[in-house]
């Protein structure tokens, strides 16, 4: 009702301003008496019912139009575009053809709009480095998916500070928001896997229209790091343990070029320890390439699932005759566990290290176990792991390792006797990548050892989940998975 009665409304003063001119003049002629006032009234009558017919036949069109641009405002942009109402020529000549050139214009630049900021959005969701839009009070409110991945899905309307604590970032960015030039900043994320990110902190000509003032791009930089790191520790390595290797090779090569050229049994003796030296070199070389392939991809957590069971199976046949050499025996004890978060391939790496060093380490004649065992809720490894997860225990019957020596097992090179782990071919980096691997699924090794009795190297590994989501954290620093010996029921052989 309001709305019929709003162009009434607006026609009656437009009718009596438009009329007024001819009842003036209609009113004069009476005043002056070249007219009586009878006909003064009804000439006046007259002028104004016809000037609200005129009129109204224009307020009927103009009140159409409107509901028609109405119409339009709230109509899909992919629509075609409808046809003015008739009328609008008898307003003004050519109107309707005006009014279909400037609809088809603005629908062609809404369209065009609608599929640059789609494409914009695009492009700002496919960017492997992380955006943060921030306003001019440093409020985040918005950020690109891989953002999300790294700061969590509930960044928007966090303050800057409480994602990223750098002082450096924060002051640089304080600087730009008060109209400073873009500024990088390159700063380290403490935590289980020490990140490295580079900074770029770049202000808006303009703000735009949801606040934002300020973009932050985040590069990481932690694989780049790793790389140098690693070619580092790689030469550094390479050039302490082939040491002693290349210097035996380079004395038996002097020795059968000059003095025992001629002696044949030194030449046999002499070949079958440089190519027992070969050997360790090429398996040194092997170990630190492995090492430094895992080290490379350690901050990223698997997505995959394994079956733990099939695989300690799997290596046990493979090590079986290794192990009937030293007339020992493999005895598998399984709980018939679920899947585990976790690649095959490395995990059938950390189970072959640790059977093959039971067998070379335990006692021959004896036996070892392998265990698995679900984690109960409320246990030293359920706590330590943080999830729902299952245990794996190698245990053997060898001499033991004196407990000072435990929290350095898995240090690069480390031996606990190092003529022993030599003679029995071992290179020192096999706890090193067995420690690398489980810090990549997020797992826990722990060890326990008894002089005279044996050890029990013990794995808690999570158990996989539908899409393997919680292997995704999207925190910065995880909880370290821990590397100590426990005395805990959970460590106990």
């Amino acid at each position: 009702m309001a709305d019929a009665a709003a162009p009434v409304k607006r026609m009656a003063p437009a009718t009596v301003l438009f009329a007024l001119p001819g009842v003036v003049m209609l009113v004069a002629l009476g005043w002056l008496g070249f007219a009586p006032w009878a006909y003064v009234a009804a000439g006046s009558g007259i002028v104004i019912f016809a000037t609200a017919i005129l009129l109204a036949r224009h307020f009927r069109h103009v009140t159409v139009l409107r509901q028609y641009f109405e119409q339009l405002r709230s109509s899909d942009l992919s629509a075609p575009i409808a046809a003015p109402p008739e009328g609008g020529d008898q307003l003004f000549p050519g109107l309707n053809e005006a009014i279909r050139d400037t609809l088809r214009d603005r629908q062609l630049r809404r369209q065009e709009l609608v599929r640059t900021i789609s494409n914009h959005e695009a492009v700002l969701t496919a960017l492997p480095d992380s955006l943060l839009l921030i306003d001019t009070h440093g409020r985040i409110l918005r950020g690109n998916p891989a953002a999300e991945r790294l700061f969590g899905k509930d960044i928007a309307g966090r303050d800057l500070i409480s994602v990223l604590r750098n002082p450096e970032l924060l002051e640089a960015t304080e600087e730009v928001l008060a109209g400073a030039t873009d500024k990088v900043v390159e700063f380290t994320v403490p935590g289980q896997f020490e990140r490295h990110l580079s900074c770029r902190i770049a202000k808006l000509a303009t703000a735009a229209f949801d606040g934002t003032a300020a973009v932050i791009a985040l590069h990481d930089l932690t694989a780049v790091r790793r790389a140098e790191q690693m070619r580092a520790d790689f030469v550094a390595n390479a050039s302490h343990e082939l040491r002693t290797p290349l210097a035996s090779l380079l004395g038996f090569i002097e020795t059968l070029i000059g003095p025992a050229k001629d002696d044949h049994d030194a030449r046999v003796r002499f070949l079958a320890v440089m190519h027992e030296q070969a050997k360790r070199m090429s398996r040194l070389i092997e170990d630190l390439l492995s090492l430094s392939r895992i080290e490379l991809h350690e901050y990223t957590p698997p997505s995959s699932t394994a079956d733990i069971e099939l695989i300690l199976e799997s290596v046990a046949n493979s090590l079986e005759p290794q192990a009937r050499e030293k007339e020992m025996t493999l005895d598998l004890d399984f709980c018939g566990a679920a899947q585990v978060a976790g690649e095959a391939d490395e995990l059938t790496q950390v189970s072959q290290n640790l059977i093959e060093n039971a067998i070379k380490y335990g006692r021959s004649g004896t036996k070892v176990r392998l265990l698995t065992r679900v984690i109960e809720s409320g246990s030293g490894g359920a706590r330590r792991l943080g999830k729902p997860g299952i245990s794996v225990a190698v245990i053997d019957e060898g001499d033991g390792i004196a407990r000072e020596h435990l929290p350095r097992l898995t240090e690069r090179f480390y031996r606990v006797d190092t003529a022993r782990s030599r003679e029995l071919g071992g290179t020192g980096l096999g706890l090193a990548i067995v420690k690398h691997i489980l810090n990549r699924h997020r797992a826990v090794l722990d060890i326990d050892s008894t002089i005279g009795q044996g050890s029990c190297f013990k794995v808690f590994l999570p158990l996989a989940v539908q899409g393997s989501a919680d292997m995704h954290s999207s925190e910065f620093g995880p909880q370290k998975p821990s590397e100590l010996p426990s005395n805990s029921d959970d460590a106990a052989a």
